[in-house]
């Protein structure tokens, strides 16, 4: 799996997540601008002992992303789609696309790609998921479908 964070805000968010992709061998694309040096002693210490095993790609715009993989499948989430992420067929390579912690992602690209945005069910009122808990949920659900890959 491919999860990818557009302009991650938080250190220790963006560290839980790179230990979860070392932990599951899912590849993590940071999309800047990032809200955090990488060197950050929050975001290293989130990750722990981890770091060796993460496979980390930066890119400079999502747009730069999408032309490295123009055949990727991508799912976009957000609180304002219909479907949940339950209802998706998910394939090893797909990316997971996830916004920054404080706007979620641009409504331009949302619109462009509704046959593809994803959500979590919540109860009426809540606003969001911590954004380290939400990719937790929706890679899991990823992996479950697909058998755990490589995980024991």
């Amino acid at each position: 799996m491919n999860i990818v964070l557009v302009e991650p805000e938080i250190p220790g968010n963006t560290g839980n997540i790179a230990r979860l992709c070392a932990a599951t061998g899912a590849r993590l694309h940071l999309v800047r601008p990032l809200g955090f040096s990488t060197d950050d002693r929050h975001l290293k210490r989130a990750g722990l002992d981890y770091w060796h095993l993460l496979d980390l790609h930066y890119h400079d715009s999502f747009a730069a992303l999408q032309a490295k993989y123009p055949d990727g499948r991508y799912y976009y989430l957000t609180t304002k789609a219909e479907r949940a992420h339950t209802e998706m067929q998910y394939n090893p390579d797909d990316f997971l696309v996830f916004g920054k912690e404080t706007a979620g992602l641009p409504e331009p690209l949302l619109a462009a790609n509704q046959d593809t945005c994803i959500r979590i069910p919540m109860i009426d009122g809540a606003r969001s998921l911590n954004l380290s808990n939400a990719v937790a949920i929706v890679t899991y659900e990823a992996l479950r479908q697909q058998g755990y890959p490589g995980l024991r």
